[in-house]
């Protein structure tokens, strides 16, 4: 219930009181996420308060407040009439971080329902709905109806977010995207659970990545953003597991739209990398535990394994992508993906290993070929991108190629292979890649 403006206290004096490192109460959250979503605050003072709530933080049940107003801030959708165990997985994003278009069918064969609202990418990576969004004619809005049809009869929905759900969400982080507030725990628990409780999903996996290419620099403000995130997530009873996984280097070989989507239909196939595949394996892992489809990860891996080796995840995805509108026939021939004009090799300056290669510039190489956005509002090309010829550990000689970039013209690809030479570190000594699952956090519902 709204209260009074007499009872109200005034936006500037909330500004104040957060800027002095003051707890701001239940209601005065209310107050704010309601009236600015009702147009009733002026963008530069929300902004002014989201500085606040930058550097002073909010405590536990500050962000709980914050989480619950902004789920209030539009409906929810009821997926009490879909049978079977219904569990999400997010990720904080990382350079060909492509594990939910692998992860959604292969959990899906297990007998998981996966509802997922996903997102777009910024900055340096490309988010799952511009890697589906690549397939001709997939599609990724839908009626709520719609919405719960297809996830009872494949088992697998992936859409982006109804203007219905959450509306608080798309309007604050529009804001903390021009003012550079997006990495601040309280607003990411917000943002991240607001979503996923609306979706009524019954238990949740995170994928916290960490390293140059992920949102987390250090295993330590994974580990804070994670506590952070189960804490918050037992205020609903929602089970939640967190993966903390490595992102140093980009994951697998592909980065880009299309060939990232290739990649996953080859890893479908059974032919992925050793790094995908664990990241993928131990995430999916995770969701049937939960769901408790599978008593223990072991036995968990078991079943991902017969679903990959039977077809019977690539069937899924073949019938999910049928179901949004999308090509089915991808499945069988990647090779009716958008194709990107030229090919270009960037080839290894000198002779020895593969000691390491940076994420974050491999991710700024795509986006200069235009598979990622610097704003909100950018267009992506699904057809461009890069193909990792080389990683971590790989021998290499003078004139080897290391990469492939894929480009719509010769001078774009010319600007990207400059930052993809910056990225690799060629030395004398042989460097194997460090383990790429570096943790697990569990709240008390998943323990």
């Amino acid at each position: 219930m709204a209260r009074s403006n007499n009872d109200r206290r005034r936006m500037v004096d909330l500004i104040i009181s957060k800027r002095s490192g003051e707890r701001l109460n239940r209601s005065d959250i209310e107050d704010v996420i309601r009236d600015y979503c009702a147009g009733g605050i002026p963008d530069y003072q929300v902004s002014a308060l989201l500085m606040a709530i930058y550097f002073r933080g909010m405590s536990e049940p500050e962000t709980v407040d914050l989480t619950r107003a902004m789920l209030e801030s539009g409906s929810r959708l009821d997926l009490g009439g879909v049978r079977g165990p219904k569990i999400d997985k997010h990720s904080t994003g990382g350079v060909g971080d492509k594990v939910s278009i692998i992860l959604g069918p292969l959990a899906a064969a297990c007998g998981v329902r996966v509802p997922m609202i996903s997102g777009r990418g910024l900055a340096h990576t490309g988010g799952t709905l511009d890697k589906l969004e690549s397939i001709p004619g997939f599609n990724v809005t839908f009626s709520e109806r719609q919405f719960l049809s297809k996830l009872g009869r494949v088992g697998l929905v992936i859409a982006g977010q109804s203007a219905r759900w959450v509306p608080a969400d798309k309007k604050l982080y529009a804001l903390r995207d021009v003012t550079g507030t997006v990495e601040c725990i309280p607003l990411i628990v917000g943002s991240i659970l607001s979503k996923k409780i609306a979706s009524g999903i019954e238990g949740l996996v995170l994928d916290i990545k960490v390293g140059s290419g992920g949102f987390s620099r250090t295993a330590k403000q994974a580990k804070e953003l994670g506590r952070a995130l189960l804490r918050t997530a037992e205020h609903w009873d929602l089970p939640t597991s967190a993966v903390l996984t490595r992102m140093e280097e980009p994951l697998g070989r592909a980065v880009g739209n299309a060939p990232e989507i290739e990649e996953c239909v080859r890893a479908l196939q059974g032919q992925w990398e050793p790094d995908l595949r664990t990241v993928t394996l131990a995430l999916a892992a995770e969701m049937l535990v939960l769901s408790r489809i599978a008593a223990s990860r072991a036995e968990a891996k078991k079943l991902l394994g017969e679903a990959i080796r039977t077809g019977r995840a690539l069937e899924t995805f073949r019938a999910f992508v049928k179901a949004q509108g999308g090509d089915p026939q991808v499945a069988d021939d990647p090779g009716r993906l958008p194709r990107a004009k030229v090919r270009y090799l960037v080839r290894s300056p000198r002779s020895g290993y593969v000691q390491g290669i940076d994420a974050f510039e491999i991710g700024m190489a795509a986006v200069r070929l235009g598979a990622g956005r610097a704003k909100v509002t950018d267009l992506v090309n699904p057809a461009v991108g890069l193909w990792l010829d080389k990683k971590t550990g790989e021998a290499v000689r003078k004139g080897d190629v290391v990469a492939r970039l894929l480009a719509n013209s010769r001078s774009e690809a010319r600007a990207a292979a400059e930052r993809v030479h910056a990225a690799y570190r060629i030395g004398r000594d042989r460097k194997h890649p460090p383990r790429i699952i570096m943790g697990r956090l569990y709240n008390r519902l998943a323990s």
